[in-house]
């Protein structure tokens, strides 16, 4: 059981970080076409294309990976808890 759960927190925090590093790309102009730019994209996609129709631009700034991240972990942190209360 303890290795699940602790699978389940390594995978998050692996998945948070391609979402970040997802995001941090907008900011390099040059790494559009590159092939980290097309494994990022291919990673995150479907996990931030229906958050996407939520529209949750705010004065141009885009928050839809940072809304991933927390709905991500929030969602680990119950399955966690769940685990643990079998």
């Amino acid at each position: 059981m303890l290795l699940l759960i602790r699978f389940i927190q390594n995978a998050t925090d692996i998945y948070s970080l391609i979402l970040v590093a997802f995001a941090l790309l907008s900011w390099f102009p040059n790494s559009y076409g590159t092939q980290l730019e097309r494994f990022l994209t291919t990673l995150s996609k479907p996990v931030l294309d229906p958050l996407r129709r939520l529209r949750l631009n705010f004065a141009g700034v885009d928050f839809t990976v940072w809304v991933a991240v927390i709905l991500l972990r929030t969602l680990s942190s119950y399955l966690v808890k769940f685990l643990l209360s079998l």
